[in-house]
């Protein structure tokens, strides 16, 4: 390739995901952020969670001088759409999931193999290299001749070996080469282990590809639709399914996960591994349940994934998407047909009533804290004030309603007219005591008025300098029992 094909290439590698997020610049924030929320401990964290955990680390970043305007929402919000984080609710939740998206788990190993020290070049690395190049090797070998000789060969190994330790004569590695082997070892699976959010990222690919297929495969002998119809797994019959199908069986293999296991035990005793960092040492500890964690992730998407492709077949669900992709492509030929007759600011003639409701997300209501609300500090003692009778007389006429002044007032009303409503009392005697006037002529009313159903009147009383208004429900008082009117 020409320098020319390389920057066109890199040119395209800058729009994708893990590239952006390298060259943004809160990078080092963002990349923080995410390494601390979803990389060193709990991988899958809910959106309550992780909304409270980063609200929280935004604010000690910002005490410490870290630029970062945005609010915790805006963030995830932010990091979704970039294509770092992904979210999803699994089947039968209530929560949201997120967790780090392939692209952002690539960009935190880049960075964490910039930080990283290690030699160039090391006996260990070669040495596993070696390794691999012999037994790929005598795996590939045809001539039964040159094979029988290397299994002859390491026959006498082993026959010395087994002789030099029967006499007692036991070689044992260096641990300095020891702990290189290991960290190489470790390196790997951690690396096999987080490539599984790739694999992931793969199946679902594919299983929306055979999706548009079947849609899109003409009457019923569509290829995929006929190897659905029969039963067959077609995202486990691809290159990808057959690959991670064989990684998966060996992984729970009984008898191969019981010598890992055995091997990890052992490996996790020897005195060179308690020289290890405490991550690697808890990853070692840990490994067998992580890959079998992750792995199953993958599994278990892969087998959603095959049981809602038979699903959405047998169920003659694709026929209906048949249907609707036949209406659409129907009606989009007909808008290219007559886009240059009409065009889109023409008035068509109709006008479209939109609704008037406001939809909002769920997820933008905040709980209250009732802590928030209270103030620190402790109670002071206040000094005792005085009060005279003339306030506690106005203090009660304030509170309690003065039942007897208002059916005097009925009834005095009464001697001269056979009906009167509320809003007529009112209007020739002041609300004295306010809204508690109203609320005692309704009382009053009730008692001993006649109240029109599914009527309302509109009142009002002086407070202060303005007048409240409001709606009651119509009450008249009637001159045949101004008798019963009392307080």
């Amino acid at each position: 390739m020409n320098p020319l094909a390389y920057a066109t290439r890199f040119d395209r590698l800058r729009t994708e995901p893990t590239w952006r997020l390298l060259s943004a610049n809160l990078a080092p924030d963002v990349l923080g952020l995410l390494r601390y929320l979803l990389y060193d401990g709990e991988r899958t964290v809910s959106g309550p969670t992780l909304l409270a955990r980063l609200t929280t680390e935004l604010d000690l970043l910002r005490t410490q001088g870290r630029d970062l305007a945005g609010d915790a929402r805006y963030y995830l919000r932010d990091w979704v759409t970039q294509g770092w984080l992904e979210r999803r609710l699994p089947e039968g939740g209530d929560e949201e999931l997120y967790e780090l998206s392939a692209p952002g788990l690539q960009a935190l190993r880049i960075i964490a193999s910039l930080d990283q020290q290690r030699e160039a070049a090391t006996e260990s690395r070669l040495s596993l290299v070696m390794s691999q190049l012999q037994r790929l090797s005598r795996a590939t070998e045809t001539d039964p001749m040159v094979r029988l000789e290397q299994l002859y060969e390491e026959r006498r190994r082993i026959d010395a070996e087994i002789d030099a330790v029967a006499s007692g004569e036991v070689s044992v590695l260096d641990p300095k080469r020891a702990l290189a082997d290991l960290r190489e070892i470790l390196n790997l699976a951690r690396d096999l282990s987080e490539d599984f959010q790739r694999v992931r990222d793969r199946f679902t690919a594919l299983y929306q590809n055979f999706r548009e297929r079947i849609i899109q495969e003409d009457g019923q002998r569509g290829k995929v639709l006929a190897e659905v119809f029969d039963g067959v797994d077609v995202i486990a019959q691809t290159e990808e399914g057959q690959a991670f199908h064989a990684f998966w069986s060996l992984l729970i293999d009984p008898e191969q996960s019981a010598l890992l296991e055995a091997s990890i035990d052992a490996l996790s005793r020897r005195d060179f591994a308690s020289t290890l960092p405490r991550d690697e040492r808890l990853f070692l500890s840990r490994m067998t349940r992580t890959l079998l964690e992750r792995a199953g992730s993958v599994n278990d998407k892969q087998t959603g994934f095959a049981r809602s492709l038979r699903s959405f077949v047998q169920s003659h669900e694709y026929k209906e998407q048949r249907r609707l992709t036949r209406l659409l492509q129907s009606t989009k030929a007909d808008g290219l047909a007559v886009r240059a007759m009409l065009r889109p600011e023409n008035p068509v003639g109709y006008t479209l009533q939109l609704s008037s409701a406001t939809f909002r997300s769920l997820g933008q209501w905040k709980l209250h804290v009732p802590v928030q609300g209270i103030v620190p500090g402790e109670l002071e003692e206040g000094e005792a004030s005085t009060i005279e009778l003339e306030d506690i007389a106005a203090a009660v006429q304030e509170s309690d309603i003065d039942f007897r002044a208002l059916a005097d007032n009925v009834r005095q009303v009464l001697d001269h007219a056979s009906q009167v409503s509320i809003g007529g009392l009112l209007a020739q005697f002041p609300a004295t005591q306010g809204l508690g006037t109203v609320v005692g002529y309704l009382a009053l009313g009730v008692r001993h008025g006649v109240v029109v159903r599914d009527q309302s009147e509109a009142v009002g009383w002086e407070v202060g300098d303005r007048t409240v208004c409001a709606s009651i429900p119509m009450v008249y008082f009637v001159s045949e029992r101004k008798d019963e009117v009392h307080g």
